[in-house]
């Protein structure tokens, strides 16, 4: 599956489970998608839920930012780096982020990085439209 398409598909269903949460606080909303609880009242949102599996290793885990706003991607490629195609990258680069490199390609690696998950930065970022966050990650539109 192509980035475009996991991104387009996710914010989908967000947006659906958000159209459940409009008689909620933004406070309210954000505690909603606390890990314990989207597991509980959310079991497709994400695949690792059926497993009871975070993404990242992180007690508070919130997945409100799933998907960080700070990743930036292009399905076709951004640049050539190493004589590789690099594909996503950190826009903040992270000290806890990687790169996965392969053969020919590069992609960022953010299963060390928690920034996203973190209520306060939630909170800083907050709308109640998840692709108004995210509208720099899509680099070619």
């Amino acid at each position: 599956m192509k980035y475009i398409e996991w991104f387009e598909n996710h914010g989908k269903k967000h947006a659906k489970i958000m159209g459940k949460l409009k008689n909620l606080s933004d406070d309210e909303v954000i505690k909603y998608f606390r890990f314990e609880n989207m597991v509980k009242e959310e079991p497709d949102f994400c695949p690792l839920y059926k497993d009871n599996k975070k993404c990242h290793d992180y007690e508070e885990l919130n997945c409100y930012l799933c998907a960080c706003p700070n990743f930036r991607f292009d399905d076709n490629g951004v640049r050539k780096q190493e004589e590789k195609t690099l594909y996503s990258y950190c826009s903040i680069d992270s000290k806890d982020g990687s790169q996965y490199k392969g053969e020919d390609y590069i992609h960022q690696n953010c299963s060390g990085c928690i920034v996203p998950h973190k209520e306060k930065y939630i909170k800083k970022h907050f709308s109640r439209d998840w692709f108004l966050i995210m509208k720099d990650v899509i680099l070619s539109k």
